[in-house]
């Protein structure tokens, strides 16, 4: 079962088309983590998934439900959190969450008190006082307190410090057994350290959408040292799975996107006949995500 999907969403703001064809699927259970460049669409799409635009063209669904149809009671299975959030700035913590809890029928008051004190945020300290790690905390807080079936993360860690990225990532980690985890950042090493599935958008298309354990064994670096005598192909004859070949007159670079050890092999043997070293270096998320965007940027 899909806690979300989308199928061929499109939305433009005037002549500028900011999500094209976007399809995906997001696993129920899965902690998915939706990545790309300012501007790849990552807000609009959550935007529409939310109910707060409207698509141009194609549907997306939530919790089984169109996005464009949901209402008060499938929002009370919803946990949303913005990085540009508004909150009302002047209630205290206590009386924010006070005033929350009538709205959802599954508040769980000893879940808000852990919660509470394992984020140390003071109850009786009003909103607008908070630093904006603390501010963050309270909106996890007041979505994580009803046990969602999906959180909804837009940017959540963007401008805070390390202690409060990690507090937060353990308030995530703790709820990922019983919530579905939807969630777009630019902190890739922090996605990469709890992500299940990744999704890249690029220009508002989808570049593909894997598990994480899959996208991180597919991609490696690697350094073919050649024999004096072996010949360098022309830029036609790279394998199609290699990108960003360098050919120097006895070194070959290139990052192998569908790594297999015997096809790799077979294919820098078929091109270069006996080496005399290959190297293979995994490679992080953020690696992966440079690599591809300065593959799209060559390609436009």
């Amino acid at each position: 079962m899909n806690a979300l999907c989308s199928v061929n969403l499109s939305r433009r703001f005037r002549n500028m088309t900011v999500l094209d064809g976007l399809s995906f699927e997001v696993p129920d259970g899965s902690v998915f983590g939706l990545v790309g460049h300012n501007g790849a669409g990552k807000t609009t799409t959550i935007k529409i998934l939310m109910n707060i635009l409207k698509p141009n063209a194609g549907h997306a669904e939530v919790l089984g439900v169109d996005s464009r149809r949901l209402d008060a009671q499938n929002f009370a299975q919803i946990g949303y959190v913005s990085e540009s959030q508004e909150m009302p700035e002047w209630m205290t913590v206590g009386y924010f969450l006070a005033y929350l809890k009538p709205f959802y029928p599954g508040w769980d008051d000893v879940r808000a008190e852990e919660l509470l004190r394992q984020f140390e945020l003071p109850k009786d300290r009003k909103l607008r006082h908070l630093s904006r790690g603390m501010r963050m905390k309270a909106a996890l807080v007041s979505s994580l307190a009803y046990r969602p079936r999906l959180l909804v993360l837009d940017e959540p860690f963007s401008g805070l410090d390390p202690m409060n990225r990690e507090d937060l990532i353990e308030g995530l980690l703790e709820s990922a057994a019983e919530t579905t985890i939807f969630i777009s950042s630019h902190d890739l090493a922090e996605i990469e350290t709890f992500a299940s599935h990744i999704g890249y958008l690029d220009r508002g298309r989808l570049q593909f959408s894997e598990e994480m354990t899959s996208l991180t064994t597919r991609f490696r670096e690697i350094e073919v040292t050649l024999n004096p005598t072996a010949m360098v192909p022309t830029d036609r004859q790279w394998p199609s799975t290699w990108m960003r070949p360098e050919a120097m007159p006895s070194l070959i670079r290139f990052i192998e996107t569908r790594f297999d050890p015997e096809r790799t092999t077979s294919e820098i043997r078929r091109l270069f006949g006996e080496v005399r070293q290959v190297s293979v270096t995994p490679m992080p998320l953020r690696a992966i995500f440079v690599a591809l965007a300065r593959s799209q940027s060559k390609a436009a």
